[in-house]
Order: structure tokens, then C-alpha cells, then sequence
């Protein structure tokens, strides 16, 4: 086991307007778990195996370019963040996010819902910057990205707080007796996320093994009191991207992950019982089978942005350097338009992006959301459908399907095979 467990007692509550047998003291028992310097990190053959070829589906999916690789990226980076909400129980469809995405650039009213799965993107987004030239992973660089996540949700008081009280995992709402997992207490924290960060700040693991390690240690010790699953997933594609495997395309791990949610928790189970070896097999072959998944909708991606510039050559002359096409490289960043969001994509006037909206609506690429003279917005002709297969983890209409992960949790320990010690 990568720990053990502390007896702990809940204090009696008496004045606490809750229901009655919720106020009585009871007792449970808390994990805290080894430092990370302190294991002894080994995998089999057949583990190393898989790993090695997650890490080479990655950088499949970076190789070669893209005109636009910016919003292409941001596609990615956004089906990350709306997929590492639902696995939290956060039910947002693509076509939904997206329009409340239009409406928040307008200054319209969101869903709550809505406005919690975008500051899951924008805290991807403020993940994967900072991990492009940092030196090394540090505790504020989480503190930060999780306060970008709960800034906007009703619990923003908590954003970027590490955690002074004790949390837990399922049971019930009041005390941690009879939860499913309870973290270590309050008082241990700072010092897992020292360990945590000197580990993640170490480059001598295969990055893939380094990310999975950092993840399961991560929402082990749950070092904030809300929003611990989203910002532990955004802490692996820090790390993929910090090691330079994913240079340009984030994996969308949580695509798979949410498909798969009841291996993905037991998965995290056996990692604290000492079964790193099983961990380590269901992300990467998770990983693996994201970035395969990513690769080939980007392919679809591409494809239907030459439709829509054939579209577009076939219903007016338009010059070659004209806002229209400007606008198509964006689309896949912004399924939904509007004349704001072009107008700062493409560094044109008003006048110029009203008039190539309009030639992309009479062409069919663009669709109008409303009649409105005001704040207007089109949808892109096509895009939600595509990606809305993409967060559901289908592969691609007419293409093979990736094989089912298998269930390799549970399974006898087998040999090991050592990779680079990290201290």
C-alpha cells in the first residue's frame, strides 16, 4: 500500500441545522499517502510496452502542421476541458457550451452550469500556458489554475485555496464517516504538494509514466476542497506539454476517461494500494487511445474546412486575402461566431468582418442563430455534429472504432521492468 490509514474522530456538532444522526461524533479513517520520492516506481515489460506506445500515439497526433494550428489546438484543449467536467457529473452538450460561450462574449446571461464547463477551458488554457516555459511545476502554478476553474462557479470564495479543512468522497454531505475515500487530513497537505511538485519538476520518468504518477498522487491527497478532478486531468496535460510530448495538440484523455469511469476510479484505487503497475496500463492505454481518436477528427476537422472554402469559391469572388477566409481558420476554436470574437481573431475592421459573415451566410458555411440586429451569432455549418461525435468518443462516421479498453485492473502482479529512477 502507497500509505496508511489515520484513525480520526468527528466532533459532536450539536448546534449545526443538519439532520440529527449527523450530528453525533463518529469516527473514519483518513489516507495519507507515501511521498512520491519514497516509492519505489517499477512496471512490467508488457506496461512498459504500452507506455511506449501512447507516448509514440502523441506524437503521431503532433507531427506535421496545420495552417491554423491555433484553433485547432483550442479544439482539442476545449474537448479536454468539457470531457474532465462530465466525468465530475457536469452534463453540458457541445452545441450548448458553445452557444453559451457566444452569449458570455455578448454580455448575455449563462447557465451556471454553462458558465462552470468554460472556466474549465479557460483553466486549461491558463494550465497549458504556463507549463510551455516553466522550469519547473509549482504550488502556486496549481493554486492558479484552480482559481481560473472556480472563479466563476458559486463556490468561488474556495478558488485557488488549498484546503484548511477535511474533505471526502461520497457518503454524505455533512461528515466524512462512511465516505468512500477521505484524504489526508488538512495539516499534511503542504507538505504532499512540496513532494508533489519536486516529482513533477524531475524529468528523469518517461513523461506518460511521470503524468499518470503526478495525476493519482494528485487527487489522492485532494489538496482543494472543491474542483480536485478537473484540476488534477489539467495537470497532466501541464506535464505532457512541459516535457515537450505534446507540443501542440493536447490528447484528450478525458474523452476516454468518461467513458470508461468506473475503470478510471478503480484505477485510482489500486494506485493507492500499491498496484502501480495496473494504474500505469489504464492511462496509457487510455492516453493512447485519445490521441488516436484526436488525430483522426482532426483529419475530419480539415476535411470540412475545405468544404467550406469550396463553398465559398463557388458563391461569390472573394480575394484571396479577403476576412472570409480569416474566419474559416478560426472556426474550429469558435463553432459559434461572433462579431466580436471575429473581429479580434482576424485584426479586421467591423465593416470588413460584417461583410465576410455575410458572404460565409450566403455561401452556407455560416448559419444565423436569431434575426436579431443585434448582438448576432452564426453557427459553423456542420462543426457541432462533428464534434459532438468526438466528445462522445466515437471515432468518425466510416472509420473503425478503436478496440475496447481492456480490463486490466484486477489483474496478478506480474515482473517488473525499471525505468530511470527519478531520485
Amino acid at each position: 500500500m502507497l500509505g496508511s490509514y489515520e484513525r480520526k474522530t468527528w466532533l459532536h456538532t450539536p448546534d449545526l441545522t443538519v439532520p440529527r444522526r449527523y450530528r453525533a461524533a463518529c469516527s473514519y479513517t483518513a489516507f495519507v499517502p507515501l511521498p512520491i520520492e519514497a516509492l519505489d516506481i517499477s512496471m512490467s515489460g508488457a506496461v512498459a510496452t504500452a507506455v511506449s506506445e501512447a507516448e509514440a500515439a502523441i506524437a503521431r497526433l503532433n507531427e506535421g502542421g496545420h495552417r491554423a494550428l491555433g484553433p485547432f489546438a483550442r479544439l482539442l484543449l476545449r474537448t479536454e476541458s468539457v470531457a474532465s467536467s462530465k466525468v465530475e457529473g457536469m452534463q453540458v452538450d457541445v452545441r450548448t457550451l458553445a452557444r453559451a460561450e457566444a452569449k458570455n462574449d455578448l454580455g448575455q446571461t449563462v447557465s451556471q452550469a454553462a458558465l462552470e464547463v468554460l472556466g474549465n477551458v479557460d483553466a486549461m488554457q491558463a494550465a497549458i500556458e504556463s507549463a510551455t516555459d516553466a522550469q519547473a511545476v509549482t504550488v502556486d502554478q496549481l493554486k492558479n489554475i484552480h482559481h481560473v476553474l472556480l472563479q466563476r462557479a458559486h463556490n468561488a470564495h474556495i478558488a485557488g485555496q488549498v484546503r484548511l479543512v477535511q474533505n471526502w468522497i461520497g457518503g454524505n454531505d455533512y461528515n466524512p464517516c462512511g465516505a468512500d475515500f477521505v484524504p489526508p487530513p488538512p495539516e499534511q497537505v503542504d507538505a504532499l504538494l512540496a513532494d508533489l511538485t519536486r516529482f513533477c519538476s524531475d524529468d528523469r520518468l518517461p513523461p506518460l509514466v511521470q503524468a499518470a504518477i503526478a495525476h493519482a498522487q494528485f487527487e489522492t491527497i485532494h489538496p482543494f476542497e472543491d474542483g480536485n478532478g478537473r484540476t488534477g486531468r489539467a495537470l497532466v496535460q501541464v506535464l505532457l506539454r512541459r516535457r515537450r510530448l505534446a507540443p501542440n495538440f493536447v490528447p484528450p484523455i478525458s474523452v476516454v476517461l468518461v467513458t470508461n469511469k468506473q475503470q478510471y476510479i478503480r484505477g485510482l484505487t489500486v494506485y493507492r494500494e500499491g498496484r502501480l503497475d495496473e494504474w500505469l496500463e489504464v492511462f496509457a492505454v487510455s492516453t493512447a487511445r485519445a490521441a488516436d481518436l484526436a488525430r483522426k477528427y482532426l483529419g475530419e476537422v480539415g476535411n470540412l474546412q475545405e468544404q467550406w472554402k469550396s463553398l465559398l469559391r463557388a458563391s461569390a469572388r472573394v480575394r484571396s486575402d479577403a476576412a472570409a477566409w480569416r474566419i474559416i481558420e478560426m472556426l474550429p476554436a469558435y463553432p459559434v461566431v461572433t462579431l466580436p470574437t471575429a473581429v479580434a481573431f482576424t485584426g479586421r475592421t467591423k465593416p470588413a468582418v460584417n461583410q465576410a459573415i455575410d458572404q460565409l451566410v450566403s455561401a452556407g458555411v455560416l448559419v444565423p442563430l436569431s434575426n436579431a440586429k443585434r448582438n448576432r451569432a452564426w453557427e459553423a455549418f456542420g462543426l457541432l455534429d462533428l464534434l459532438g461525435q468526438l466528445e462522445s468518443g466515437r471515432a468518425p462516421e466510416g472509420q473503425p472504432g478503436p478496440e475496447p479498453i481492456p480490463d486490466v485492473v484486477g489483474r496478478p502482479e506480474r515482473g517488473g521492468h525499471r525505468p530511470t529512477p527519478h531520485v
